[in-house]
């Protein structure tokens, strides 16, 4: 079972949080092509969030092409190409790097600290 992990205090909206965690289990493999996903009332109520929110995620990732819906039955994880779907996670990422490092840079944090704080938040501690 898939474990979706929401930070209310996140920057992203939480519908995006479960876009993306969603996106990186595929890349990962993690789920694979065919598997059922919970449905939007039975997602909603895990994370306890609204059935809106689960809704406008699983929205975005069928536009995206990454599932698609079987009326009268649910989610599904469509074929899709691994490389390209990891290519648009690094371009994300990297582009959110960005803009974290000018907000760094602009805050008069080093290079050093900033790379230790990355560590340090990268390994959980």
């Amino acid at each position: 079972m898939l474990k979706i992990n929401i930070m209310p205090q996140g920057t992203l909206a939480i519908y995006e949080q479960i876009v993306n965690q969603l996106k990186n289990a595929i890349v990962k493999g993690d789920m694979k092509a065919g598997e059922a996903l919970p449905s939007i009332r039975n997602l909603a109520a895990d994370l306890s969030v609204s059935v809106i929110t689960t809704k406008r995620a699983y929205e975005e990732l069928e536009k995206e092409g990454l599932i698609r819906s079987v009326a009268g039955k649910g989610f599904y994880v469509c074929e899709y190409n691994t490389d390209y779907l990891m290519e648009k996670q690094l371009m994300l990422i990297e582009k959110r790097l960005g803009e974290v490092i000018y907000e760094v840079k602009h805050a008069g944090i080093s290079k050093e600290d900033f790379l230790e704080m990355a560590e340090t938040l990268y390994d959980g501690k």
